[in-house]
């Protein structure tokens, strides 16, 4: 049976010394003064016992957000920004944050660079602060910004240069959908876009059951999943993005007993895996990898060998709908993965 895992949400960061337990490991040591440390984006919060969860269980119930942790994490960050007085100053370092601030009708006073996705046109004229891994730290300063919105993924390169301004700060997981819908529950939470928050998780509930109902009679296939750069590749599995994907339309990842998110394995390993279906996407550069994969399934004689290549299941995924982060086109990315899993 195909599992759905539980995804961790917001890790919110602040300035001041409050003891968030669930989400900040403080150190007292430090002093008081000293800012907050937040714990890894991929500890689960106690209320997740399980890292997995079956697909025929409750969407809603997966959602539902429980844990008194990270209740009152998202409560105390709800608290400042209505102590604020006025709608706050945020800003966004992703293409992938954006989008969901803007489904949450929400103003940003700065909004990353971009020259892969289109920004929502709300943002047009907005002051852009560099490159998703490489935001400006001066520009932002000068924007005064209140919050901080990244993607988790990105929490270990941010997440210092955050704290030398004064500000707040969040990471979202992007790395699933169901993260992704967490984190808009939790947002719309603390900037008062509940009702908005509400309507988009009802659209997705709304969605996925409708999906899981048309594929679940049908034979869930063996899925190998190759993420390529130009010049090599890696496995993709559950716990990226890609991954995810996969495993919301019924595939069953042939690398799914692992914490990583992607691995590096021979080929001599993936064939006793034997997969039924060979996914191939890429993480950058669409044309480079797609051809070094042409290249490579033409003249390494191990992949002939493969069931899914004799029975022509090997497909190439849309570089814009399966990148590093979760994002609304997530609908048309299962529409096109239907057909390669059941065909």
């Amino acid at each position: 049976m195909t599992r759905i895992r539980s995804h961790v949400c917001l890790v919110i960061g602040c300035v001041l010394s409050l003891v968030l337990r669930g989400c900040v490991d403080q150190h007292p040591e430090n002093g008081e003064e000293q800012k907050s440390r937040v714990v890894s984006s991929e500890e689960t919060f106690t209320g997740s016992e399980s890292a997995e969860s079956s697909a025929s269980d409750s969407l809603p119930a997966m959602l539902e957000i429980t844990d008194e942790a990270e209740k009152a994490a998202v409560e105390a960050a709800r608290e400042k920004v209505k102590g604020l007085g006025r709608e706050p100053r945020l800003i966004a370092t992703s293409p992938a944050v954006a989008d969901i601030c803007d489904k949450l009708d929400l103003d940003l006073a700065g909004v990353c660079e971009t020259s892969v996705s289109a920004l929502p046109s709300r943002y047009e004229g907005i002051t852009t602060v560099g490159a998703a891994m490489s935001p400006d730290m001066e520009i932002i300063s000068s924007l005064a910004p209140d919050w901080i919105l990244s993607p988790a993924s990105l929490q270990s390169d941010l997440q210092p240069k955050y704290e030398t301004v004064k500000t707040e700060w969040a990471f979202l997981n992007l790395k699933s959908v169901q993260g992704m819908y967490r984190s808009i529950q939790e947002l719309g939470s603390i900037f008062d876009r509940g009702a908005e928050a509400e309507q988009l998780v009802s659209d997705f509930i709304s969605f996925y059951d409708k999906y899981q109902k048309e594929n679940a009679e049908k034979q869930h296939p063996k899925v190998l999943i190759l993420m390529g750069l130009p010049g090599s590749y890696i496995i993709a599995t559950p716990n990226s993005y890609v991954g995810n994907l996969v495993e919301l339309a019924g595939g069953d990842n042939v690398y799914s007993d692992t914490e990583e998110e992607f691995l590096t394995v021979n080929t001599e390993d993936m064939k006793k895996k034997e997969p039924d279906v060979i996914l191939r996407a890429a993480h950058a550069l669409p044309d480079q990898v797609a051809e070094m994969f042409a290249d490579e399934f033409a003249t390494s004689d191990i992949w002939k060998h493969f069931t899914a290549v004799q029975e022509g299941r090997v497909y190439d995924l849309s570089y814009d709908k399966f990148g590093m982060s979760a994002a609304f086109s997530y609908k048309e990315a299962l529409d096109e993965l239907r057909p390669m899993l059941y065909p």
